[in-house]
């Protein structure tokens, strides 16, 4: 048998080989996360040589928050740009438990009623629907599905260009960066002019909410035109038929399709989507 100090000396040297191999095969699968999982102008947005994170459900940028357990450092390999220090978290809690700290607890929201049954599960809060100021007089029409991709994004373009010629503004509604990019670029190819509302183009939103709703005037927008976002029409655009919703998919939450649709026939409106 080995001697008492040998066999210390042994574990030793086995367990700081173990942590060297374990901490390799968790840069991997990480590297292997940041690769293969994580998309560019999808789940985040690289500005300023920054890996920035994009919030799914709003499509904007989560500014100062990183990914943790390394993972950002392996996006920031993978874009080549400078690796930051890695964060720590030292206590986490779900946002159900904080809210539940609070004595009192209530909100308003116009997408509360699908969500009814989570309310009165989590926080034993009932939902109650207050009724529109005015009718809804919006034409909320059935999905389109295509084939392929190609042909439901040039069915998108050339719905465009109808609504356009009847001098009615557009808001597209996408669920990503790259999509919204990719619209943009099949758009300045039909030479049809038009604004994007992305992460990357946060800084002038006031400028393109205040130009959307007027005459002919397009706007491809990630989530973050879907909330509390209010379009002023021009007498103009009423008469020709109000402002036009098209959303290029279904998002995940189905929230997030009802707060874009809302965006159109507001205070009673007309308007389509």
């Amino acid at each position: 048998g080995l001697a008492t100090e040998e066999e210390a000396k042994l574990k030793e040297e086995l367990f700081k080989d173990f942590s060297i191999k374990s901490e390799r095969i968790h840069t991997l699968n990480q590297l292997l996360k940041a690769y293969a999982l994580f998309e560019k102008d999808i789940q985040y947005v690289v500005m300023d040589n920054k890996v920035m994170i994009v919030d799914e459900q709003t499509g904007r940028i989560m500014d100062g928050r990183r990914y943790s357990d390394g993972l950002h450092q392996a996006i920031e390999a993978k874009e080549n740009v400078k690796i930051e220090a890695a964060t720590q978290t030292f206590a986490t809690i779900t946002l159900q438990n904080y809210f539940r700290m609070y004595r009192k607890l209530s909100g308003m929201t116009g997408t509360a009623v699908t969500e009814a049954g989570e309310f009165w599960e989590i926080y034993k809060l009932d939902v109650v629907e207050i009724p529109t100021n005015k009718p809804i007089v919006r034409d909320d029409q059935e999905d389109k599905v295509y084939k392929t991709a190609r042909e439901k994004y040039n069915a998108v373009i050339q719905e465009i260009a109808d609504l356009v010629a009847k001098g009615r503004p557009v808001l597209v509604g996408t669920t990503s960066v790259e999509i919204s990019e990719l619209l943009s670029r099949m758009l300045t190819m039909r030479k049809i002019d038009h604004n994007v509302l992305n992460a990357k183009l946060h800084k002038k939103e006031a400028d393109i909410v205040a130009e959307a709703g007027k005459p002919g005037v397009v706007t491809i927008a990630t989530n973050m035109a879907g909330r509390g976002t209010d379009i002023k029409l021009t007498n103009e655009v009423l008469k020709a038929g109000g402002l036009a919703i098209i959303g290029t998919e279904r998002h995940d939450s189905r929230r997030v399709d009802r707060q874009l649709r809302g965006r159109a026939g507001r205070q009673g409106d007309v308007g389509s989507s």
